[in-house]
């Protein structure tokens, strides 16, 4: 990568003002989720496990990450696609911040048992003294069905997220079909993930991970390239989706 850095800011520098600006925001605030996993945890080496303070904080940690990602692709995607021209960039931002952090919600569901291992707790700390558990107990997958609650509130937010997630999916044009697709692909897979993730009474077990096939993942890639113009389709889709989370919970 710092071979490459030379070549990297002269394609930087070759962009139009408006992409560079963009790519210059988006970059320094996705550094901060960076700094941010720097100083909240420990060292991986360290034995240590150091837990996020509260929800609040674990939602700046969704945006710095994945929140801005989002916002970043709506700014683009609107400045270079004529068909979104009539969309409210503001509103449409705000869903783009929500789908990102639905998404990134969704990955520290998944991967807890992995980030303990390197210090590492996303779940907040308050909801976790308030059912007498300290981050270092959750290294113990017996301690599951304990910490359950929090995981379960975890899933109800990124389910609301992901509501938002599907009104940006909704609103671009039934044309733009590759622009449809590549936003409704990490919708079904998000979904699908937490649905795994709620019915997995071992989710603490990092044997155990809540992931998605890949013969699923192409499936549905094959069977969205037909539906990806026809919204009453994909409402339907998503609905069941989040009716098999909302079931497990």
């Amino acid at each position: 990568l710092l071979v490459s850095l030379p070549q990297v800011f002269s394609l930087l520098e070759a962009l139009p003002d408006g992409d560079l600006s963009q790519v210059r925001s988006v970059v320094v605030t996705l550094t901060c989720g960076m700094e941010m996993d720097l100083t909240a945890f420990p060292p991986g080496d360290s034995g240590r496990v150091t837990a996020l303070k509260d929800l609040a904080a674990l939602d700046q940690y969704t945006y710095f990450v994945a929140g801005c990602v989002g916002e970043f692709w709506t700014a683009v995607t609107v400045a270079h696609t004529p068909g979104l021209q009539g969309w409210d960039l503001p509103a449409m931002s705000g869903l783009g911040v929500r789908f990102g952090k639905a998404l990134q919600l969704t990955n520290v569901l998944r991967d807890v048992p992995k980030d303990l291992r390197l210090g590492r707790c996303y779940l907040p700390e308050d909801q976790l003294t308030s059912l007498g558990l300290v981050p270092r107990d959750l290294l113990d997958p017996q301690a599951g069905s304990k910490a359950r609650p929090v995981l379960v509130d975890g899933i109800r937010r990124a389910l609301d997220h992901f509501a938002a997630a599907e009104e940006y999916v909704l609103a671009i044009p039934h044309r733009s079909v590759r622009l449809r697709l590549a936003v409704l692909w990490p919708v079904l897979i998000g979904l699908a993930t937490l649905a795994k993730l709620a019915r997995n009474q071992d989710w603490l077990d990092p044997d155990r991970p809540a992931r998605v096939s890949r013969r699923w993942v192409y499936r549905t890639m094959a069977l969205s390239w037909p539906a990806a113009s026809w919204n009453g389709i994909l409402s339907a889709w998503i609905r069941g989706l989040r009716q098999r989370v909302e079931q497990a919970l």
